[in-house]
């Protein structure tokens, strides 16, 4: 046992042995753990059924019992009428907890060793954690040995049958320590092994949310976690993961990458991919010189994209902005601002819509005179910003989307 379990343990404990525990004049009252004290009266019960390891008693026309049938020499007879003690009343199965008059269950007693998981229930709580029940003997579970993660109830395992490790067996001063958090350690090891070896990219997996960053949300796909970044959580454009997730939601998401070289291991994890793409839908409803209105999203260099529907967006390309010189996208349009614009064209095979906010104002008059008009079209080749863009970008940019060096 290592010290940090050792010092929980004596925290909760003390030098207390289960009997001095479990009767702590501070504990809650025994009607929502369902125990009920009575007197250990003897009372002649009659064999109804034997179950496993449970024999069944009727005391009373309305009254039953269970009595454990490693407390008889011999299996008893259905209907034989023998002597029992009163131990005490179980609310939840409605049964009276019964044991032979000077029989002891050494047999029981003497099989659990330190290590081994038996299943426990639990029948109360006190200050320092649960009130367990083994095979009718009684037992004490840590309120940190309770779970994997912080229970700030634990009166919710009150009635609850789990299995658990025994982590600390005293018989000399009766004192029987469990864990569920250890059962579940290992359950979780299993888990993470079988699901390393059976992930695959491409697969669809349900996970839980189980905590959320600014740059995306991560998610328990059972005992390991993946990201799923913000980008990859949903087709429309968001600000916070929270806007469509929350920790505890269950999700499908699509394994995008497992790098089993990194520890732990990183998985990349994609919910958007699992979903209808809207912007097909979107895009469809769109025709070439129809006028939209849209939040601008993102503000580049050579241009302005703006929401034109869910999960869609166009380029309004720099040259697309104003009939006037624009020094900058950022002179123009800002992230956030609403504007109107004409489509110009759309590739619905590679998504892109072109969009055109100038093509929505009044051209300037022309002067009439071609030497004029032609030397401000030089002056506008030798801007430099326009020579910038040129050297930077290559492709066809203007009301496209164009092609960055070292981008594809």
């Amino acid at each position: 046992m290592d010290r940090k379990l050792e010092s929980e343990i004596n925290e909760a404990l003390g030098e207390l042995s289960m009997e001095e525990i479990l009767s702590l004049e501070d504990r809650p009252s025994p009607t929502p753990s369902g125990r009920v004290p009575v007197d250990r009266s003897v009372r002649t019960g009659r064999v109804m059924k034997i179950h496993e390891s449970d024999v069944f008693v009727e005391l009373a026309a309305n009254s039953e019992g269970v009595c454990p049938l490693a407390q008889f020499d011999e299996p008893p007879q259905i209907g034989d009428e023998l002597d029992f003690v009163v131990e005490r009343f179980d609310a939840f199965d409605g049964l009276m907890i019964l044991s032979r008059k000077g029989a002891v269950q050494k047999a029981v007693w003497e099989n659990i060793e330190v290590g081994q998981v038996i299943e426990a229930r639990c029948v109360g709580m006190n200050r320092g954690g649960l009130e367990m029940e083994v095979d009718h003997h009684k037992a004490f579970m840590p309120s940190g040995q309770v779970d994997l993660q912080h229970v700030p109830d634990i009166s919710v395992f009150i009635g609850e049958k789990f299995p658990c490790k025994v982590i600390e067996l005293r018989k000399d001063k009766k004192r029987l320590v469990l864990s569920r958090k250890s059962v579940l350690m290992k359950e979780q090891r299993q888990r993470r092994k079988e699901l390393l070896e059976s992930i695959e990219v491409g697969k669809t997996l349900e996970a839980k949310i189980s905590s959320i960053q600014p740059y995306g949300a991560f998610a328990d796909l059972g005992g390991i976690d993946g990201l799923i970044h913000v980008s990859d959580l949903c087709y429309e454009h968001i600000n916070n993961p929270e806007e469509v997730v929350s920790v505890g939601d269950t999700v499908q998401v699509k394994v995008l990458k497992v790098d089993k070289s990194k520890k732990p291991v990183r998985i990349s994890l994609g919910r958007r991919q699992t979903m209808p793409n809207p912007a097909k839908e979107s895009m469809a409803s769109l025709e070439e010189g129809q006028e939209i209105t849209g939040k601008v999203t993102k503000v580049m260099e050579f241009g302005a994209f703006v929401e034109v529907g869910p999960g869609l967006e166009g380029l309004v390309h720099i040259s697309e902005l104003s009939y006037s010189r624009v020094p900058s996208v950022e002179s123009v349009v800002k992230p956030g601002d609403e504007v109107t614009a004409k489509i110009k064209s759309i590739d619905s095979k590679k998504n892109r819509i072109s969009l055109s906010i100038k093509a929505l104002q009044d051209p300037p008059k022309r002067s009439g005179n071609k030497r004029d008009d032609a030397h401000a079209h030089e002056l506008r080749e030798e801007d430099p910003e326009m020579r910038k863009l040129k050297a930077r970008f290559s492709g066809e940019l203007k009301g496209g989307l164009g092609t960055i060096p070292g981008e594809s």
